[in-house]
Order: C-alpha cells, then sequence, then structure tokens
C-alpha cells in the first residue's frame, strides 16, 4: 500500500529547484564578467577556456582563481555558447552562486535597507543592467520569482559587467510571499507605476527612514495584479510632457538614486 505525499506544493517546487540548481551550470563569457568571477572566492568553478590573448589579459585573474585554462584557437572558440555572443575570447563554466535566505540579506546583508524586486522582468540585459545600478547605490539585494525571470546566464553577466558576482540576485519560488516577509520585516513596498496618483518623492518622503522595496514589472504589461495588490504604495517617477516611458532597468536607476540620496 502505497501513501500520497502530504507536502505543500510549495514545499515540492522548492524541493525541486535545490536539485535543479545542484545540477545547474553557467557558462560566463567576456573579459569583464569572467576576470570578476575568477577572482570571488564564492563563485565555484569548473573549465575556463581562453585565447592566448585573453589568458595574457586575465592572468593576474587567472593565478587568483586556481583553475588551469584551456588555450584554444580562435577560430576554433567551441563552447556552449549562443552564437554571435561577444566572448572576447574567454569563457568559464560555473554553478550558480548561492546568496544564502531573504531572511538572511533582506535583514542583515550589506548596504542600506534598500531592495529591487523584479515581476517577470525576463530580458537578461534588462535584469544585468538593473543589477549594474543595485550595487552603485548600495542596494542589498535584487529579487525575483524563479519562474518568469531572467536566470543567471552569460548574457545577464556580461551585461552587468562583473556585479553578478557582487551584488545579491535572490530568485523566489513565490514573489507575493516574499513580499508579505518583507513587509512583516518592515520594509515598505513602493510598486512602480506610470499612472499612480503619488510620486516616488511624496512616498519616500513619507517612509522616512524606514526600509525601501522598489517594486518593478516588465515593460509592457507592468506589474501582476496580486504584485500590485501587495505593494503598500503605486508610485510614479513624475516626467514632463505626457507621452513616452522609461524602460525598466534606467526606471530602476533613477528610483535607486532617490531612495539612496533621500
Amino acid at each position: 500500500m502505497t501513501t500520497r505525499s502530504t507536502k505543500p506544493a510549495w514545499v515540492i517546487d522548492k524541493e525541486r529547484m535545490k536539485r535543479t540548481s545542484a545540477n545547474e551550470t553557467v557558462w560566463l563569457f567576456g573579459l569583464h564578467a569572467v576576470r570578476d568571477a575568477l577572482v570571488n572566492p564564492a563563485r565555484q568553478k569548473l573549465r575556463l577556456v581562453l585565447t592566448k590573448n585573453a589568458a595574457d589579459k586575465l592572468a593576474e585573474a587567472i593565478a587568483a582563481g586556481g583553475l588551469e585554462p584551456e588555450i584554444v584557437d580562435p577560430r576554433k572558440f567551441d563552447v556552449p555558447i549562443d552564437e554571435g555572443s561577444v566572448h572576447q575570447g574567454a569563457a568559464l563554466e560555473v554553478k550558480p552562486l548561492n546568496w544564502g535566505s531573504l531572511q538572511d540579506i533582506a535583514a542583515s546583508g550589506e548596504g542600506a535597507p534598500l531592495l529591487v524586486l523584479l515581476d517577470r522582468v525576463t530580458d537578461p540585459h534588462n535584469v544585468g543592467a538593473v543589477l549594474r545600478s543595485a550595487e552603485v547605490f548600495g542596494a542589498r539585494a535584487v529579487i525575483a520569482p524563479q519562474r518568469h525571470s531572467a536566470p543567471e546566464t552569460g548574457a545577464l553577466a556580461k551585461t552587468a559587467s562583473g556585479a553578478l558576482e557582487r551584488q545579491p540576485y535572490l530568485r523566489v519560488v513565490n514573489l507575493a510571499d516574499a513580499m508579505e516577509e518583507l513587509k512583516a520585516m518592515g520594509y515598505i513596498l513602493l510598486g512602480l507605476d506610470g499612472a499612480a496618483e503619488v510620486t516616488l518623492g511624496e512616498a519616500l518622503a513619507e517612509a522616512g527612514s524606514r526600509p525601501i522595496g522598489l517594486v518593478m514589472g516588465a515593460e509592457g504589461p507592468g506589474l501582476r495584479d496580486k504584485t500590485r495588490d501587495t505593494c503598500d504604495r503605486l508610485v510614479r517617477i513624475p516626467a514632463s510632457g505626457g507621452f513616452g516611458s522609461l524602460n525598466v532597468s534606467t526606471a530602476a536607476a533613477v528610483a535607486l538614486y532617490a531612495t539612496a540620496t533621500r
């Protein structure tokens, strides 16, 4: 006689993601992304493929990384990255980074009590740019749902220009549940919406020195209904004129600056 599992669906999803993550590897490419990954002691490095020219440029990082490179002919740079990727003769296979729990990062992580939450932002170039801005303005983490978001990829790492190695990028099972957890920690969650009545500046003035989570949706669809409903306030970035809008990475940079300098 067999018994059916009584585990909740979210527990099963979490266990499945852990198993997938354990087997997953990522190919980083480009001189900046590979250099910063090599010198990151938290990054598990598996295979390094370089041209002679790239190896010369990365000599110090190679020594720090402790991984023997495979030197290949530029015309035979045979690694599993998208054709046309600007790899600059450098590619590194790694395990995804483990940044720990949402609780640890949000409550006691490095940097200001400031987070960016991305709701179904799937373009790796946008997410990479957000990570760069988050690092510049001292945010503790960028948070996204495990599904329907940009995973850790070579394209994301290259756009982040090294920030992926230093800026926590947490992907959670359920974004709305993570938002509720953050609210319980004292975070005020401000959802960016171009049609909101309240400006970001007004909401920040009301929040005072409390921790802030900036919640941003994908271009076009914006925030999902559940995400909107879970925010404390919907806010807009003031704009002159009645047309045009900022893409998500630019809006994130503006909002991060405004929040970090309030």
